[in-house]
């Protein structure tokens, strides 16, 4: 690794796939060393996090080559925006706080029960499981293994197959850092998955599709095991009437062409007031085209994962101009995209409820725009369908913007941004229905990996003494005139 390189096999080929029998061992191995050393103190975990960061700081290069390989084509700086900055960022968050977050709560037990000491501790779980995607592929392993070593656990990461650079690149790096029977990265197909998913697991984290993530919970189902579940959906962008669209637009395209769209937290689609249409739409080329001049050979701009996903997004662009969209491709330089998996800007209007882009996560650089005429109809729209794991609200008049948060659900809100409130380290991330349950980041993932585990405490002077049965004695009678008092 000191001569840059990302790992591989002598051939050229990428690592293979962690064998199932491994996955066996190493839990087992996590497992004994976890009831060995139960409960690391704050100074072991602080030293935990900050040996991840460093590790970070030390490979970020081969991070940024490993996934541009993986992607054929991903931006260098999307990946410190996207995934270098916050992972690092939330590893010094995590260990500024974590012996602060680990004090025991004191709690004051109720009359009939004093005198007594009640309090609840803060427990590491054991061995966590975390199942990791391929759209952000460092950051969404970090983030959560971050949350896992501050709780003081044991982890094992599965890395997505999609992105073998990447998973070559940490599994190497985390093995230079960490004891495999603390910290251990695994990669591998659908087989794999499945090993993995079949550890009984203290707890689960899982990034990904809804339709995958109903099998990593049934799978946990069979063990009892608490999952955390982060799986998008459909994420709307209500724009109101109150706010320039240039400043809607140019929020909104960022959202939904960082990483070319393959973010679970993207403007899935947008509602516009119906006389702001053609404007909105107008803004929304200028900005695309001032961000991104070119595509094809613009490093700034990310191509599609693989060939799979683009024949996906091409088969709902086809499904969606058989149905009556107006299709609209932004291609500030009409360049050729054949034999490339870049793909611009598609905005498309005239929409129907049959069409795929309106039913499905789209994940790509395709961008619905759905007219309403009064903001009740925009709310009543998003509350029809499926919690989504982000909700965008565009406008400056506050009250409107507490309508909006105040009569819808979803995993978490922005107003007048997009995208950025998921690296916010200081707030919860996570969805509901459809779009996950749980969150994680900051406080609340060190929260989610512990176990939150009552103590109550009595001394030598036992009152309940008094209460013993028989019942018609004079301390039960006492008992019973100060509480009904």
């Amino acid at each position: 690794m000191q001569n840059g390189s990302i790992p591989s096999t002598g051939s050229g080929v990428f690592q293979a796939a962690t064998p199932l029998k491994e996955i066996d061992r190493i839990f087992a191995a996590q497992q004994a060393a976890f009831r060995q050393a139960p409960w690391p103190g704050a100074k072991a975990r602080v030293s935990h996090l900050y040996r991840l960061r460093e590790g970070l700081k030390t490979y970020e290069k081969i991070i940024i080559e490993a996934i541009d390989a993986d992607f054929e084509g991903r931006s260098a700086d999307e990946t410190l925006l996207a995934e270098l900055f916050p992972s690092m960022e939330g590893l010094a968050y995590a260990a500024r706080h974590v012996a602060g977050w680990m004090k025991p709560s004191r709690r004051t037990p109720g009359l009939m029960f004093r005198p007594a000491r009640a309090r609840v501790v803060y427990q590491p779980k054991g061995v966590a499981g975390i199942i990791v995607p391929w759209n952000y592929p460092l950051f969404l392993a970090v983030s959560p293994l971050t949350a896992a070593l501050a709780a003081g656990n044991r982890v094992m990461v599965k890395m997505s197959e999609y992105a073998p650079r990447l998973a070559a690149v940490f599994q190497k790096m985390v093995g230079e850092l960490f004891d495999e029977n603390h910290v251990a990265v695994m990669w591998g197909g659908a087989d794999v998955g499945m090993a993995f998913t079949r550890q009984p697991f203290d707890h689960v984290l899982f990034t990904g599709s809804t339709e995958v993530g109903r099998h990593v919970m049934r799978a946990a189902s069979d063990h009892l095991i608490p999952v955390t579940l982060e799986l998008g959906g459909k994420s709307p962008a209500i724009v109101s009437r109150d706010i320039p669209v240039e400043r809607a637009a140019e929020r909104i395209v960022f959202g939904k062409t960082f990483n070319a769209g393959q973010t679970c937290i993207a403007p899935d689609y947008v509602l516009c007031p119906a006389d702001r249409m053609a404007s909105f739409l107008d803004a929304c080329k200028t900005v695309f085209a001032r961000c991104y001049p070119t595509l094809k050979e613009n490093r700034d701009y990310t191509a599609i994962i693989n060939d799979r996903q683009h024949a996906r997004l091409q088969e709902l662009l086809r499904d969606a101009e058989m149905r009556g969209a107006t299709v609209i491709p932004v291609n500030p330089a009409n360049e050729d995209f054949t034999g490339s998996r870049k793909m611009p800007l598609y905005l498309v209007s005239d929409c129907t409820e049959k069409m795929r882009l309106l039913q499905e996560e789209i994940f790509g650089p395709v961008l619905p725009v759905i007219p309403y005429e009064t903001l009740r109809q925009a709310v009543d729209y998003v509350n029809d369908r499926p919690r989504p794991l982000a909700l965008y609200f565009f406008g400056y008049n506050r009250k409107n913007g507490d309508f909006v948060t105040r009569n819808t659900i979803s995993g978490g809100v922005s107003i007048n941004e997009t995208l950025v409130h998921a690296a916010a380290d200081d707030m919860p991330f996570g969805g509901i229905g459809a779009s996950g349950m749980g969150e994680y980041h900051g406080q609340e993932g060190f929260l989610t990996f512990s176990k939150a585990r009552s103590v109550f405490e009595k001394s030598r002077f036992n009152l309940n003494r008094l209460i013993l049965p028989p019942y018609d004695r004079p301390g039960f009678r006492l008992l019973r005139r100060l509480l009904l008092k």
